[in-house]
Parts: C-alpha cells; sequence; structure tokens
C-alpha cells in the first residue's frame, strides 16, 4: 500500500527562499505517487504547483535565456523529479488558460501531459491546414470569371491585376514591392523595339 503524503501549509515565516525550498521538497516527495492529470492540474495539484515554481526560478536565473541551472534545482529538491515532468509542468503553467480550454472543449479524457501536448500540437496543425474563410471564397471563380470563360484568349487588364494580388497573397510577397518591380521595366524602349521589329 501506498504511503500517503501530506504536505503542510506553508507559513509566511521566513524568506521566500525558505518557503520556495519547502515547495520544492514537498514536491520531491509526492511526484511519484501523482498519476491523473486532472488531479495534478488542479490548482494546489502537483503540475501546477511544479510549475509555478519552476517559472519563479526561471525568473530569478541569470542566464538570458531564462535556463534553470543544475545547482540551482538541486537547491529547491526538484533535481531528482524527471528533466520531462518539469519540462511539460513549467509548459502547463505557461499556457495554462489554453490548456484549460482546449480540456473543456475536449471530447476525451488526457492521462498526461504529453498527451494534451501532442493533442493540441496536432489541433493547431490542423488549423493551420485548413483554408480559412477568405481563401476558400477566393478559390471560387466569380461570375465574371465564369461568364468570360471561352470567349477571349488574351486577359484584359483587370483579370491580370486580380491574378496579381492572388499570386502575392498566395505567396506572401508584398504588393507594393512588385508595383516598385514593375515601375523599374522600361517600358517605353521595349515598345520602341517592337515597333521596329514589326515595321521591318
Amino acid at each position: 500500500m501506498a504511503k500517503s503524503v501530506t504536505v503542510s501549509k506553508t507559513t509566511q515565516e521566513g524568506t521566500s527562499l525558505d518557503i520556495l525550498v519547502k515547495e520544492g521538497k514537498a514536491l520531491y516527495s509526492i511526484w511519484r505517487q501523482t498519476n491523473s492529470l486532472k488531479d495534478s492540474t488542479k490548482a494546489k495539484g502537483f503540475d501546477t504547483r511544479l510549475g509555478k515554481l519552476l517559472q519563479q526560478l526561471k525568473a530569478q536565473s541569470t542566464v538570458d535565456s531564462g535556463q534553470i541551472s543544475r545547482q540551482t534545482l538541486a537547491t529547491y529538491h526538484v533535481d531528482k523529479i524527471d528533466r520531462r515532468r518539469r519540462s511539460e509542468a513549467l509548459w502547463f503553467v505557461e499556457n495554462e488558460v489554453e490548456c484549460r480550454d482546449f480540456i473543456k472543449k475536449s471530447k476525451k479524457g488526457f492521462t498526461s501531459l504529453t498527451a494534451l501536448q501532442a493533442a493540441m500540437r496536432k489541433a493547431s496543425k490542423e488549423a493551420e491546414a485548413e483554408p480559412t474563410e477568405v481563401e476558400a471564397v477566393e478559390a471560387e471563380p466569380s461570375k465574371e470569371e465564369v461568364s468570360n470563360v471561352g470567349q477571349s484568349n488574351k486577359p484584359s487588364k483587370d483579370d491580370i491585376v486580380k491574378s496579381i494580388v492572388k499570386a502575392c497573397q498566395y505567396s506572401g510577397i508584398d504588393l507594393l514591392d512588385i508595383a516598385e518591380a514593375l515601375m523599374e521595366i522600361d517600358t517605353v524602349s521595349e515598345a520602341e523595339e517592337t515597333e521596329t521589329k514589326v515595321a521591318a
């Protein structure tokens, strides 16, 4: 039978360092017993508490990237907690609002933060892959385009402009860059060359 560990409430006595060390010790003593994602992501749950502790340590870090040193982890007694579990707990706290919304909207439950991360990553990729309403509307031909089919092989000025705009949107190129490139083309000398060739 597993030993039940109770975590005492921290008092306001001592420094914040003492409080964080006590929290780290308490987390270390219960980390292997925590199996339910539902319980561990509650306000006083293991992953939430661990993530908040790591978030505080990350904020205090002297390294620009916010990486927490091994010595700091050892000082706060969280160095023995699996690094993946620490990383997931920190990720959960940093994305807590989105995670809780995703869990509420989800039809199935998640057994771990790893499964939650994978599901959220998959959902975001699917959301990016789906065309938006604007793209779907642009993909459908307009009434003018359908009515002009078969009438003329030579595109009109408006057709050319529409195709340039669509190409820029698709490629992510700024329309002003295209306009500048068109302005740089020397159309006068090209027109003179074609007139000379036609006359000859």
